[in-house]
């Protein structure tokens, strides 16, 4: 579908990348990795033709369509949400003014049997049989499906955009471009300002998508639930492997340990030559053996290794004093804001130790308790902060509070003491400001590095009490192992926000959740308390769409399972059991697909060599590779028919 052929891209003296070369096929699900500033966002964007590169080529068929999700976006504010995300359906709409065009053209006209008019009327018949083909009427319920899905209420639809938070005005662009279906998403950190609901809805969507998708993440959950590939940017190159994140990691490690064999090896060959050359330079009789060496020492071609793993420094708090037995209770705590009330009646109590999350859609109030607990704002009702608490909180406002004067070294150096002091330049380093980076001023960091070196400074404060408010949201994956094994470890007690789900599982033991102006108490680690929401596991995408008909639906949480009779819930897991063995034939198809789709690619290398132009074996593979193709792509269209049913309610 895409051909990248020998790209390179330069923006000082050393390149970003160089001759990266791929293909994305129709189906493919890939994750572009690689630490922060090895150039992913950049790949995207010359990928969507934003951006050219230094050298290279990308091939895009002229019927190809992409929709690319950028980091930051700008949105117009002078439309409502439905207003805004029915743009997605520009041709249909327009399709739609045609077809009323002419029907008003032959109810105005009589002159039903001249050629004028039965040409008026084919015309309207293929128009209309092509809106119909395209969806027709049913867009406005597919619009609301979406919307709903990413967590807006049916209220919101008719709400300007210019009442919402950058956060969801992402949500109403992200729709935009999953309604206009194309052939290949180019999604930019998708899941930034998204809840764990809406996350998981866009999980199941994008796996029930026909489209490729190419994503940047760093959630770790989110990229092994949706790619099936990986494609590392690391050294200015990218490597492709066939497999999830998570086997990626595993191939990533055997490879790097290759990479330092094959580095230390070199470097004992380059010593070796060095040590001949310097022995014997002054040698006249050795001359020619001197020369050879510098000519072999000149055509070595340095062997790059992988940056080092730095997930696995262990980071400790240092130690700070014992609080008292229930550092945190709340009793009948209600916050209003004017006639809106944001939660009524919150009784808590967090005990020493204990590491809880706050969890929920978005501006259901974990922030908002996280500031009362902060005597930030004022609130109704009783909030007590144990004895010798000592409050180590971190939001993103605190990143504004560092001095601006200071270098990213000083600023740590001030805040650590004893033996970690040594360490300053490790943990810098793995919170991705290795090397010149820790020389930087605080003034000339962008937000998100600020973020990252006030956690780093938070790290490193004794403090008993720990309250997080999105921790990872500008952290990569080996920085957010780092911080989870620091707070795994810590002695204290741990209240976290987060919509991370891999972040938070084995890390809390109670999960918080807030709706709907409550606040209700789940026992146990976050994939417990998810399980307990979605028995089965997903969120359904068809689900959004009955809650967005049903105004009641919309102001509650999502549910899979209704309450409704025992026969209707025995119905639902009977049918949610066909449609994961259905699921299972998709995706096994799928991987058929791939696997022919690569066979036939080899063979037409083959068959583009001069040798092979007469080897009939290869001539005649041709044919049954394209046919076994054929067959394996009715397969898999007959399956996501079937599956579409089901999801629909249509079968059993």
């Amino acid at each position: 579908m895409i051909s990248v052929e020998g790209l390179k891209v330069e923006f000082g003296v050393k390149p970003l990348f160089q001759d990266v070369s791929f293909v994305i096929n129709s189906r493919d699900r890939i994750a572009l990795v690689g630490k922060n500033g090895a150039g992913k966002s950049t790949m995207l964007k010359i990928l969507c033709g934003l951006q050219r590169p230094t050298a290279g080529n990308v091939a895009i068929p002229t019927d190809t369509t992409l929709g690319y999700l950028p980091q930051v976006m700008h949105l117009q504010d002078d439309t409502t949400v439905r207003e805004e995300t029915r743009k997605a359906f520009s041709n249909q709409t327009e399709l739609k003014a045609r077809l009323d065009r002419l029907n008003r053209e032959m109810t105005e006209r009589t002159d039903y049997e001249s050629e004028e008019y039965m040409a008026l009327v084919e015309r309207f018949t293929q128009e209309h049989d092509r809106y119909m083909m395209t969806g027709g009427e049913n867009y406005e319920a597919e619009l609301e499906r979406t919307l709903i899905g990413l967590g807006f209420q049916r209220d919101d639809l008719n709400r300007p955009t210019s009442e919402f938070s950058g956060g969801w005005r992402m949500r109403i662009e992200l729709a935009k471009i999953l309604l206009s279906k194309p052939d290949v998403l180019l999604l930019d950190e998708p899941t930034n300002h998204l809840d764990i609901e809406s996350i998981q809805w866009l999980e199941q969507f994008l796996s029930q998508s026909s489209s490729a998708v190419v994503l940047v993440s760093h959630d770790r959950a989110f990229i092994n639930n949706v790619t099936n590939r990986t494609l590392e940017i690391s050294c200015g190159r990218a490597v492709d492997y066939k497999v999830k994140y998570d086997e990626y990691v595993k191939l990533r490690a055997e490879r790097r340990e290759q990479q330092l064999r094959a580095y230390e090896n070199q470097q004992k060959e380059i010593a070796d030559l060095e040590d001949f050359i310097e022995k014997f330079r002054y040698k006249a009789t050795k001359a020619v053996q001197v020369q050879s060496r510098i000519k072999q020492l000149e055509k070595i071609v340095p062997i790059e290794v992988d940056d080092i793993d730095t997930s696995a420094l262990h980071l400790k708090f240092p130690p700070c004093l014992r609080s008292g037995d229930y550092p945190l209770i709340c009793e009948d705590v209600r916050k209003d804001y004017g006639s809106h009330t944001v939660f009524d009646k919150v009784n808590l109590t967090i005990k020493r130790g204990e590491k809880v999350a706050f969890v929920g859609r978005n501006g259901e109030g974990k922030s908002t308790l996280v500031k009362c607990i902060m005597n930030e704002i004022d609130y109704q009702g009783h909030l007590k902060v144990g004895h010798n608490v000592q409050i180590g909180y971190f939001a993103q406002n605190q990143a504004q509070l560092l001095d601006e004067n200071l270098s990213v070294f000083d600023t740590i150096d001030h805040v650590a003491k004893g033996d970690i002091r040594l360490r300053i330049n490790d943990i810098l380093g793995a919170f991705m400001f290795g090397g010149e980076a820790s020389d930087k001023k605080v003034k000339v960091l962008s937000g998100g590095e600020r973020s990252r070196l006030a956690m780093i400074k938070l790290l490193l404060e004794p403090v008993n009490l720990l309250i997080l408010d999105e921790p990872t949201n500008h952290l990569d994956m080996q920085s957010k192992d780092v911080l989870k094994n620091a707070i795994k470890a810590f002695d204290g007690t741990a209240i976290i926000v987060s919509h991370d789900r891999e972040f938070l599982d084995g890390l809390v033991t109670k999960v918080y959740e807030f709706g709907n102006a409550r606040v209700k108490e789940h026992l146990g680690g976050i994939y417990e308390f998810l399980r307990t929401v979605h028995p089965d596991g997903n969120v359904s995408v068809d689900h959004a769409l009955s809650a967005s008909n049903n105004p009641k639906a919309s102001e509650t949480k999502v549910e899979i399972v209704p309450s409704a009779s025992k026969e209707r819930n025995l119905l639902h897991r009977e049918r949610q059991k066909v449609i994961r063995k259905v699921e299972k034939e998709v995706k096994e198809s799928e991987e058929k697909i791939m696997l022919l789709e690569n066979k036939i690619a080899e063979l037409n290398d083959l068959l583009m060599l001069p040798e092979n132009a007469s080897n009939m074996q290869l001539v005649a593979e041709y044919p049954i590779l394209q046919k076994q193709l054929e067959d394996e792509t009715e397969v898999w269209s007959d399956a996501m028919e079937r599956l579409e049913r089901l999801q629909q309610g249509e079968e059993v």
